[in-house]
């Protein structure tokens, strides 16, 4: 193991570096917070495919065709969907908007009224699915080293919140493009082929499995209406997701690299399929599937290889782990912070100091959840269902829907976001009824009191077309050279 060690150690390193190597370049907020909105094609869709496939998509997802075979692709598969949405109708917008957070959006368009809830919604969102994250390096790093869960979970998280406080968004965007080329290559590449020889070929998996296993709907309708649901609307208003949009260069860096790296989705989403279907093959009786990823891994890959795999699985996990850090914190700063405060921070200087406390206090914060939680499905349920429940109707319907109002926006993300809550304590966490019936009372709601109420300012609909066709935005401040 002492190869397979030192690519790890190698690795980790390397995410240091690039961290540090970031702070010399995240000198104003626009360039902590969302990479000087300067990325161009290749590194917007490397680092947009790398946020949104983290360990859920790349452990889960081969546990999911441990389970039910080919047909265990949706949930990755739905996630590429929603990034291929936002990207062909809505991203070039959003990035048009110049703002650097849901809830700015969301005062643009209702007049400046619906940024602290919403902000809320927001930040327990994205905080949830940092956790899920960080829960994640407990098991890449019992295999690697047999760790204790607790010491794995602060070695991990620890090393995410150094390189984001240091170089913010200009680090983890770094990070993120290593990242996806090290998944490409240990997953698409090295595992896939791999497993599948070791598994005897096509034909011999399907001599050996059920035919279910290569039913493309085998996992159900209901569980793949359930995955669109969530994760497919999911993607169109997270946080985290918009965060990375608002750092493309240009309308068509949006539309056109995020429309590459959902494609990229996709495949990925199959390959971790076929992964776990390979690995049912091989070891039949597994008490978890979650178990799947790391059993072939330690067991079917040679040395050297072995450790590149389990180094894109942390890359995975760090890549979703830093996204969802940096997205807490600005929602937290920005949205929630700065508001209840009332007044503005003095000079990008010190909004980028307050951004990097803002990051290290919530990275502690998922930390220490990391560590009290054990359920990595619940808590990422929990995340996506408030996101859906509460925040889905009031974003889209801005976007879609001009008669839209402040107070259908705000009664609709607290209808919403209570309902999902409330039934969430009455069907269970994992029931599909919460996230159905939360949000048919989000969108009632937000038309009934839209209607019920005065037509938003056409001053506020004025200022939010220009924005939206990228007139009248905010320029950024550009730091002066050293």
């Amino acid at each position: 193991m002492a190869v397979d060690y030192t690519v790890i150690v190698v690795y980790l390193v390397g995410m240091l570096a690039m961290g540090w190597w970031g702070m010399r370049r995240a000198r104003s907020k626009s360039e902590f917070l969302v990479a000087g909105r300067r990325l161009g094609p290749a590194m917007y869709s490397g680092t947009m495919a790398a946020i949104v496939l983290g360990g859920a998509s790349t452990i889960g997802g081969v546990g999911l065709g441990y389970r039910y075979g080919l047909s265990g692709a949706w949930m990755v598969f739905t996630i590429g969907l929603g990034l291929l949405a936002l990207s062909v109708f809505f991203s070039a917008r959003i990035a048009r908007l110049k703002v650097y957070t849901v809830s700015e959006m969301l005062d643009l368009r209702y007049g400046g009224r619906a940024g602290v809830i919403s902000g809320v919604v927001m930040w327990a969102y994205t905080l949830m699915l940092a956790v899920t994250s960080t829960i994640a390096y407990a098991t890449i790093f019992d295999v690697l080293f047999d760790m204790n869960r607790t010491l794995a979970i602060v070695l991990g998280g620890s090393i995410v919140v150094a390189y984001s406080t240091l170089g913010g968004m200009w680090s983890i965007t770094l990070t993120d493009m290593v990242q996806f080329v090290v998944k490409t290559i240990g997953v698409l590449l090295l595992l896939l082929p791999i497993a599948v020889v070791k598994a005897g070929g096509f034909g011999e998996m399907k001599a050996k499995l059920p035919t279910s296993y290569f039913d493309p709907l085998g996992i159900g309708g209901e569980t793949i209406f359930t995955y669109v649901l969530i994760y497919t609307f999911g993607m169109l208003i997270g946080q985290d997701i918009w965060q990375r949009v608002f750092t493309a260069r240009s309308d068509t860096t949006a539309r056109w690299g995020g429309t590459v790296a959902g494609t990229y989705c996709l495949a990925y989403a199959l390959a971790g399929a076929v992964i776990g279907t390979a690995a049912k093959v091989l070891y039949p009786d597994l008490a978890n599937a979650d178990d799947a990823f790391a059993t072939i891994v330690k067991d079917e890959l040679p040395v050297g290889v072995r450790g590149l795999v389990l180094a894109a699985a942390l890359a995975a996990v760090m890549s979703t782990s830093s996204g969802a850090l940096i997205a807490c914190a600005t929602v937290a700063n920005n949205d929630i912070w700065s508001r209840l405060r009332g007044r503005p921070v003095e000079g990008e200087h010190d909004e980028v100091r307050g951004n990097r406390v803002f990051i290290l206090v919530m990275g502690v914060a998922v930390i220490g959840t990391a560590i009290a939680l054990n359920n990595v499905v619940e808590a990422l349920t929990v995340a996506y269902n408030l996101l859906v429940g509460g925040l889905l109707v009031p974003i889209l319907g801005g976007l879609l829907w001009r008669r839209g109002t402040a107070q259908g926006a705000l009664a609709s993300v607290a209808v919403g976001g209570l309902a999902v809550i409330a039934l969430m304590a009455g069907y269970g966490i994992l029931a599909n009824e919460p996230v159905y019936y939360g949000l048919l009372a989000s969108l009632v709601v937000y038309v009934a009191v839209s209607l019920a109420t005065p037509a938003t300012d056409t001053a506020v609909l004025e200022a939010w077309r220009d924005r939206l066709a990228g007139r009248g935005e905010v320029l950024e401040p550009v730091p002066a050279p050293r």
